[in-house]
């Protein structure tokens, strides 16, 4: 069984991979997608999202990291995907789910589940340019509209060379309500030969139970619930290896999430180093009532001495030396 932390554009970032794989529980993590259109694009770029890249693909805590691509042309995602082989990816992934309008009308993500048979020449042209020892992967939504092609997709990536499929248990149309179809996992990965990953509303340890139980699956990929609850892989993890799990405190919590601000810091300009802390401390308030206390304290705060002050942190200058 293995527990992945689902690449998140605009959330996940080094930062948080960083700041979560060193919670623990987490097998591997993938970058925020690298949108490819009609050119190679140069390794700045790939270091930009996967700075990770300088060492070793891994992040703080050792955890492996992927290279996520998105796009629509099987010949450019190709030469992209063996350059960054060349640059250190251990493994290619390919989004077929991100449900964003905007990457959606420039034909990425999503709306290809709508051609089976562009899936299909993406992953086997990627597969032909990408050395035998670096898997390709894929993640998918159920469909764009219905799931009633969602067989014939994965079928699609898995007979393209696809070694696993995270599938995202939701249509495009969805986006993220709730509830995530589960039983489609089960029917996904009695029709492919390639380990199935589970994926969507797993917001805690009960949600992970259902969730094996409803999909047959072992595999998950968690997101929100991850980003909500920093431990809930680690929980995972603890029952899988037949411990008794335990909950991460606030107090605990706290040391990691100043250092997400200090490195927030490091890498944002003053302008919008703050947006970066709220957003995470605003998926937090789901899971402490801290966070709640601490959220509107912070949410209207845009001076970054001051927020250290609320953070509790009286030499913001060292712990940026370290904060990497």
């Amino acid at each position: 069984m293995q527990i992945a932390l689902a690449p998140m554009e605009g959330l996940v970032d080094e930062i948080l991979r960083d700041v979560l794989t060193r919670v623990g529980g987490i097998d591997w993590c993938v970058t925020e997608f690298i949108r490819v259109c009609d050119r190679l694009l140069p390794a700045a770029h790939f270091h930009k999202l996967a700075p990770e890249l300088a060492v070793g693909s891994r992040t703080r805590a050792g955890t492996p990291m992927r290279v996520q691509l998105l796009g629509s042309d099987p010949v450019c995602l190709a030469e992209n995907a063996a350059f960054a082989c060349e640059l250190g990816a251990p493994v290619i992934d390919l989004n077929f789910g991100c449900p964003a309008k905007t990457v959606n009308r420039s034909r990425g993500g999503a709306v290809l589940l709508k051609e089976p048979e562009l899936l299909h020449a993406i992953i086997s042209e990627v597969r032909r340019a990408v050395p035998r020892e670096f898997p390709v992967t894929a993640k998918m939504r159920l469909g764009f509209d219905s799931p009633d092609g969602a067989l014939d997709c994965a079928r699609a990536l898995a007979d393209g060379g696809a070694a696993q499929i995270v599938v995202h248990a939701r249509t495009k149309a969805e986006g993220y309500r709730p509830p995530a179809h589960w039983e489609w996992v089960a029917r996904v990965q009695e029709a492919v030969k390639v380990p199935v990953f589970a994926n969507g509303e797993i917001w805690s340890l009960d949600d992970w139970r259902r969730c094996r139980e409803v999909s047959g699956v072992d595999d998950v990929m968690l997101g929100r619930g991850l980003v909500s609850r920093p431990d809930l892989a680690r929980q995972i993890a603890a029952v899988r290896a037949g411990q008794v799990p335990w909950e991460m405190t606030w107090g605990e919590l706290l040391p990691l999430l100043r250092d997400f601000w200090l490195q927030a810091r490091r890498k944002l300009s003053p302008r919008y180093a703050p947006g970066r802390l709220k957003q995470w401390l605003a998926m937090l308030t789901r899971s402490y009532p801290e966070a709640v206390v601490l959220f509107a304290e912070v949410r209207r705060e845009s001076d970054c001495a001051r927020i250290d002050a609320l953070l509790g942190i009286s030499d913001p200058l060292a712990g940026l030396a370290t904060a990497v």
